[in-house]
């Protein structure tokens, strides 16, 4: 039986001829989600923003997209929802209400309270506040987390290939990044927490798909010496190019699954991951590999340090 192969052995596809072009277009989609983010903002969620937290119980095996259904017609904001432990205790978590004093607070718990017990006969367990210090940490720790690791991948680059590599690495991470904020900006869903952790497994899947063609270039660069750069470097893509293809594609059949049957919980993390798969593959084929022409990088291995011991005159 044959082996099923979306992109042929033989393939020998340009890409670095087009680098200029996909460079602008880079640029256009970077200023473009900056602006976006600027203009619209993001609509950060309660982890984010503060808001109210209520523990329910339910009798049985809670319905949660009935239940945020039912908490979102009450017209407190979009409710995020989270099954504790025992899967039959539920989190609803809401903003505070506008006027954020504690008889608004609880008029708001009371009512989502009174709502749960009459439609799925619930128990009101507990309530609490997430207040605005709680959250702006929050946000500091999630941008945090973020900039350490586009910078410890750069480092991680820079000393396993050549500065040039670990330069490359950075703005084609950076560009997925912003362009799974600019997605959220533009389509309003919430962010949360949860996205933070989608945009560093994006973070993560294109540092993967880079090594592997950073990898094959280096390579090459040693296997064949004179050839030209530009040459080298399509080369290298075309030759990591089925691999690349066929894990995105089996990862986007994996999200596709999530998206349609995972339901509202996790439809923003689904969106973002299947968004960072697709503007990663980009960024490794047209905009990582051919910015190592722009930066200077030549064939060849890098000098190495002659060993003490080679110069030592041998003894027999």
């Amino acid at each position: 039986m044959r082996l099923l192969k979306i992109i042929p052995d033989n393939t020998n596809i340009g890409f670095v001829r087009v680098r200029h072009i996909a460079f602008a277009i880079t640029m256009l989609l970077t200023i473009g989600a900056v602006a976006l983010v600027g203009i619209h903002g993001l609509n950060m969620g309660v982890d984010f923003v503060g808001g109210v937290s209520i523990e329910e119980k339910f009798p049985g095996e809670p319905k949660l997209d009935e239940i945020r259904s039912t908490v979102n017609h009450l017209g407190f904001g979009d409710a995020a929802l989270q099954q504790l432990g025992n899967q039959n205790t539920v989190t609803i978590r809401l903003p505070v209400p506008e006027s954020n004093s504690p008889d608004a607070v609880n008029a708001m718990v009371e009512k989502v309270k009174a709502e749960m017990k009459a439609k799925f006969n619930a128990d009101f367990t507990t309530y609490s506040t997430v207040s605005g210090k709680v959250s702006g940490e929050l946000v500091n720790k999630g941008v945090l987390a973020v900039i350490l690791a586009i910078v410890g991948i750069a480092i991680f680059s820079w000393f396993r290939y050549e500065w040039q590599f670990g330069v490359s690495t950075a703005v084609a991470i950076v560009h997925d990044v912003l362009m799974a904020l600019g997605f959220f900006a533009v389509t309003g869903l919430v962010f949360d927490l949860n996205i933070v952790a989608a945009i560093l497994t994006i973070i993560g899947y294109s540092i993967n798909d880079k090594m592997v063609i950073d990898d094959r270039i280096r390579e090459n660069m040693r296997k064949y010496r004179k050839m030209g750069m530009s040459e080298l470097i399509d080369l290298s893509v075309n030759e990591t190019l089925p691999r690349t293809v066929m894990t995105s594609l089996t990862i986007m059949l994996a999200l596709a699954s999530l998206l349609i049957f995972g339901g509202e919980v996790l439809f923003g993390f689904t969106a973002a991951m299947m968004l960072g798969i697709v503007v990663g593959t980009y960024s490794s084929i047209y905009v990582s590999s051919s910015l190592l022409i722009t930066l200077g990088l030549k064939p060849g291995p890098r000098e190495e340090k002659p060993s003490p011991a080679s110069g030592a005159e041998r003894v027999g």
